[in-house]
């Protein structure tokens, strides 16, 4: 690490809101296609909310923690999918056709989920979801990205991933809109149709990539996208530096349109840039953000807030912060730098994994005991496995009961008092809630839940920033003009598969080994990912795409990030 800190550069920023008046056009491409991403963070959010009340409806979705899984994850799944063709079509139909496709695909899941009669049918649609937001998830980066100035770059990505947070954001706020709707979740899920078809209206309307069309040699329709997005003084800079990376590419690869993998990896640029683009996606999502993301609301109720709606505010809370973090990303991107983002965004993260691991360390110690008359106030509702207990139990012990589930009805004059543990089902809940007592079937009562509430807020905020931004907009970055499209749907497919795995376990790893292993596990990842960031990853700020591939060229690891001012120290001892 070389060089001094400098003051953060808020230009690009400026530069950002500026084009609202001096070039509008660049705006339109930006966000138009940045709803992409709005897609993406709606259902990140909304399943988690709708979740709640899946399980009121589908009582086989209530007793079987995998159904649940597979709910949320078989919309990932179908994401990875999406995000192996999307990098395909995205190369060979073009950009904005790959999000066309992707709004058609995220509209049709829409309107299967609203009207699903059963949790199978449901799957179906969160499936074709699914393929929707995996080639939006590449595609709508790619595109604004290289429908950009190499200044404001960043800022503009940012706006992608600002509207994946502003979808979380959006989705919590309908959640709870919705909660005294009939037909609660189906409208939750159904209105995310809304969305990808006015997308599909506005990209309709809007051109291809110029960096795609110069490809595939339509110059002219290039020049003329080109004139609309730069000065016309810097106009054929572009076309030069397009034309000069195009020729050696065909130098170097012939004419054939042909991309094999084992080649992608030989080239010594793309193989570098995968390393950083690609480990950037993994640990984006090993350090346990769609976790919080897909099962927020159930989270707090872990941390021992039993109610449906209290649930929902909070998450709600937590999605603001993150949609807030994005703006913050807009703001410094440009000017900090990226890998810059990265190391504060990482160190803040496991600062509050540990926050939240001890924080539910805690709940969990200090649950509230099974009290004999408690439990036998309600005696034609006491949980079987209770009855036949030879040791004392407490609240945890009690909602770990499988033969059948059970749940904690709190006391009602303290709920940290001895409470009974009954059957889970309908009629015992509203029995409990008749006498003025909270139900808990996923976390117990604690007086330590508002410790975990900070946890989570700080994790939001340390996130976001930085971990929630600068993948994707490194990916849309680092990778050669020729393999973007390929090496662009790679990350992404390797961002579904580790979202995959994170959201098919964590409720499996909380039940197993408790919620705060788990956490401290996302903490010991999130340090693995800091030194990662520190090796592999190198500095994109401000440099046209065209330059990061000579960067790349030139050294495989990346430990200096005060690029600024090591720049500036070498300009310095040059004139001397």
């Amino acid at each position: 690490m070389e060089g001094p800190i400098h003051p953060v550069d808020t230009t690009a920023f400026r530069d950002c809101f500026s084009l609202a008046w001096k070039n509008p056009y660049v705006l339109r491409l930006a966000f138009s296609a940045g709803i992409g991403g709005l897609l993406f963070g709606y259902d990140t959010g909304v399943i988690s909310g709708a979740l709640l009340y899946i399980r009121d409806d589908f009582t086989a979705v209530d007793k079987r923690t995998f159904l649940q899984e597979s709910i949320v994850s078989t919309a990932v799944a179908g994401a990875i999918i999406g995000a192996a063709v999307g990098g395909w079509t995205s190369d060979w139909m073009g950009r904005r056709t790959t999000i066309l496709v992707a709004d058609f695909l995220f509209l049709i899941g829409a309107i299967v989920m609203a009207a699903a009669p059963n949790p199978a049918i449901l799957i179906v649609g969160r499936v074709f979801v699914g393929l929707g937001v995996g080639m939006a998830s590449m595609s709508s980066p790619l595109y604004i990205s290289e429908a950009s100035p190499a200044k404001i770059r960043g800022a503009l990505v940012s706006t992608n991933c600002f509207l994946i947070t502003g979808g979380q954001f959006l989705s919590y706020l309908l959640n709870l809109a919705f909660t005294k709707a009939p037909g609660t979740w189906r409208w939750m899920l159904g209105v995310a149709g809304v969305p990808a078809l006015l997308q599909f209206v506005l990209m309709f309307f809007l051109p291809e990539s110029s960096r795609w069309l110069y490809r595939k040699g339509r110059v002219e329709e290039a020049r003329s996208i080109l004139k609309k997005i730069y000065p016309p003084h810097e106009v054929e800079a572009e076309i030069d530096a397009l034309r000069e990376s195009v020729e050696a590419e065909f130098k170097e690869e012939g004419s054939s349109e042909k991309i094999s993998f084992i080649k992608l990896w030989k080239t010594k640029t793309v193989r570098r840039g995968l390393i950083a683009g690609v480990g950037l996606q993994v640990f984006q999502q090993f350090v346990g953000i769609n976790t919080v993301m897909y099962y927020s609301p159930t989270i707090v109720q872990l941390a021992g807030f039993a109610s449906n709606q209290t649930a929902l505010l909070l998450s709600l809370i937590t999605s603001g912060l993150n949609a807030f973090g994005s703006i913050v990303s807009i703001y410094f991107i440009d000017g900090m730098g990226r890998k810059k983002l990265l190391i504060i965004s990482l160190t803040g993260v496991m600062i509050s994994l540990g926050i939240l691991s001890a924080a539910f360390h805690e709940t969990s110690s200090h649950a509230p005991d099974v009290g004999v008359a408690a439990t036998n106030h309600f005696s034609n509702y006491t949980c079987p496995d209770y009855q036949t207990a030879s040791t004392t139990w407490d609240c945890m012990r009690c909602l770990k009961a499988s033969s059948p589930d059970c749940g904690f009805c709190a006391s009602g004059t303290n709920k940290m008092f001895p409470g009974a543990c009954l059957i889970l089902n309908k009629t015992v809940r509203d029995v409990c809630h008749k006498e003025n007592r909270e139900w808990y079937t996923k976390g117990c009562p604690s007086n330590y839940g508002w410790i975990a509430l900070i946890g989570l807020a700080l994790y939001i905020i340390f996130f976001s920033p930085g971990m929630g931004t600068v993948p994707w907009i490194v990916n849309s970055e680092i990778y050669p003009l020729r393999f973007r499209g390929v090496c662009g749907g790679i990350a992404a497919t390797a961002v579904w598969i580790s979202n995959l795995i994170v959201a098919q376990s964590f409720l499996s790893l909380t039940e197993a080994i408790g919620t705060s292993w788990t956490f401290f596990i996302f903490g010991l990842i999130s340090v693995a990912g800091l030194i990662f960031v520190l090796i592999f990853v190198p500095e994109t700020k401000g440099l046209p795409i065209e330059e990061v591939e000579k960067m790349l060229e030139q050294r495989s690891i990346q430990l200096v990030f005060w690029k600024k001012g090591s720049d500036e120290k070498n300009k310095k001892n040059s004139v001397v």
